[in-house]
């Protein structure tokens, strides 16, 4: 993990200056307002590890008074001395953990000031904590190219990717056969793909440690299908009579419109595993990321019957397990199409490709506290969710603020974001890279991802969110509940074991709460500094520590209270998007 300029004070740094005054404000923290602004990239060689593998380290440079920490959810693990810019960490063997690594100096007179942090997943499965990311060009790469892209999508811990329209047709996603396939075949856009391309991408994400999807849909079948081997028994259509095949009409540049089939029949099933397995035997490729189309109104199978196809999927992903037991699954549910039915399918998390009318930032979390529900709690959720979408419609550049809005969201209440690939979306359909990153963004959005990573059994590992009483002691915040409110910061509770965790999400300066920001216009937080809050709590605080994606690198700070009665007094750091106050 390649990382940005961090300054500021560390964890250990705070806990060594930090001065609890016995004054009206109840204990306040003193920090180095204006520290120096040291630089350090910091890599890690994967997205993701097994339990037991070493993490290797690489960083540009290293300073005489430097030192590592590793960390769990704020706790120190182990503090080494820098003593070079490569070495390896072990982390501990538990599966399923977030972990944050971070380089510091200490200064002449004791102090001390973060200059890079990482975040570290050790899981077994990527599907317990997935990222996810995509790729959608296959041109003619060089190992080079390939290798540029892979190596800054571990930049944000991606460890898995959905490889969007790879395949040569959807009703037969390998190009040539199993003994001779195709070393270049032209896409449903017309558009080169090339074998080499395809595989290639495979081993280098392999490589780092992420997980290859390849894309298709469930019921896509081209105009150039074989009609004895796709009979009409397994189309669906637009009437009762068979007459009309229902279809999803695409103009030029496409080279065919898509009719679709029905997912739930036995032959079709079994069409579409062969041709699955095809795609197996030729690539190495660890699972099908599954597709549809959506609501389709009033469709009928061949007989006659209602088509159902929010309960035909199920169906369908059984079949495909069943076809190939060791490979993964993803299934999209459009707008949440179908994904009751499904969220208890052998699918290893869910996904959902959010649309009107979910356009409110509350639309966002009902999905994930649906989707957990769904699936009892068992399965996290990616939404694909396009950001600046008619902004878009022209050439320009991405809008921080509404980016890191939407995602201090979506992963303050347990999800990820699918959004990153050679560039970033803003479509649905994949290739469209009208909009591109600024350094800005790009800087940020690596911290949030470290942050997601470090703080994953805290954002993304069960708990119950609650309605946390918290009140402002200076004014400086103007806090609010959730769902949020323009003008003010929204409190988010959550009690995850031991630990009374509070996310603070800030629209204050906020001119919409439509996560989607489809303009580009969402407006700049302003920065609230040591603002004075109080907390009721339950019981009493061995710790409270504070942490944000947007200070610090997101290193977690110690922050000293006062406790009277059931509740607590302390100052909020900083707080720019979003911050999480931790009470142990």
């Amino acid at each position: 993990m390649i990382k940005r300029k961090i300054t500021g004070v560390l964890f250990a740094a705070v806990l060594a200056m930090a001065i609890a005054c016995n004054d009206d404000e109840g204990g306040a923290i003193h920090y180095i307002p204006d520290p120096v602004a040291n630089t350090v990239e910091l890599v890690t060689d994967k997205a993701a590890y097994n339990p037991g593998d070493a993490v290797t380290f690489t960083a540009d440079k290293t300073y005489d008074n430097a030192f590592i920490r590793y960390m769990h959810l704020g706790t120190v693990l182990e503090e080494v001395p820098m003593t070079g810019t490569g070495w390896t960490w072990t982390p501990p063997t538990t599966d399923f953990q977030g972990y944050m690594a971070e380089i510091s100096i200490r200064n002449a007179d004791n102090s001390e000031e973060v200059v890079a942090t990482v975040g570290i997943d050790v899981s077994s499965d990527w599907a317990k904590f997935p990222r996810y990311g995509f790729l959608s060009e296959y041109g003619q790469l060089s190992e080079d190219e390939m290798a540029s892209v892979i190596t800054n999508l571990n930049k944000y811990h991606i460890n898995g990717i959905q490889f969007y329209d790879w395949m040569y047709r959807q009703h037969q996603p390998l190009a040539g056969t199993v003994a001779n396939p195709a070393a270049v075949w032209n896409d449903i856009m017309n558009r080169d793909t090339y074998r080499s391309t395809v595989e290639g991408y495979i081993t280098q994400a392999h490589g780092k440690n992420m997980k290859a999807m390849f894309y298709n849909l469930a019921y896509g079948v081209l105009s150039d299908y074989d009609p004895t081997a796709i009979t009409p028994q397994m189309f669906i259509y637009k009437d009762a009579g068979h007459t009309t095949k229902d279809f999803h009409e695409l103009g030029a540049p496409f080279i065919s419109s898509i009719y679709l089939t029905d997912p739930a029949n036995t032959g079709w099933q079994n069409y579409l595993a062969q041709k699955t397995n095809d795609v197996y035997s030729v690539y190495n490729f660890d699972g099908y990321h599954i597709d549809q189309l959506g609501e389709r109104g009033n469709v009928y199978k061949y007989d006659g019957s209602s088509a159902n196809l929010n309960n035909a999927y199920p169906s369908f992903i059984s079949a495909m397990k069943a076809a190939k037991p060791d490979k993964d699954l993803v299934f999209n549910a459009v707008n949440q199409y179908g994904q009751q039915q499904m969220a208890n399918s052998p699918l290893d998390f869910l996904y959902t490709e959010v649309w009107s009318p979910n356009e409110g930032f509350k639309d966002l979390t009902d999905i994930l506290a649906n989707n957990a529900s769904y699936s009892n709690g068992t399965k996290n959720t990616v939404l694909a969710a396009y950001m600046n979408y008619n902004k878009a419609n022209g050439q320009g550049i991405f809008n921080t603020p509404g980016v890191l809005l939407a995602d201090a969201v979506i992963f303050a209440f347990g999800g990820s974001h699918l959004e990153l690939g050679e560039h970033m979306l803003a479509k649905e359909y994949f290739p469209n890279n009208n909009l591109s990153m600024t350094a800005e963004l790009k800087a940020s959005l690596m911290e949030y991802y470290d942050f997601l990573v470090a703080y994953q059994n805290l954002l993304r590992d069960g708990g119950t969110f609650t309605e946390p009483t918290i009140s402002t002691g200076d004014g400086k915040l103007n806090l609010g509940s959730w769902p949020p409110s323009m003008g003010k910061v929204a409190a988010v509770g959550k009690q995850v074991g031991s630990k009374q965790v509070v996310h603070l999400i800030n629209f204050t300066n906020a001119n919409s709460l439509n996560w989607r920001d489809t303009g580009g216009n969402q407006n700049i937080p302003a920065d609230i500094k040591q603002a004075m809050v109080n907390l009721q709590i339950a019981g009493t605080p061995t710790k409270v520590w504070y942490a944000s994606p947007d200070y610090n690198g997101g290193a977690p700070m110690a922050v000293a209270f006062t406790q009277n009665g059931n509740s607590i007094n302390f100052k909020v750091p900083f707080l720019k998007y979003w911050g999480m106050i931790v009470v142990e």
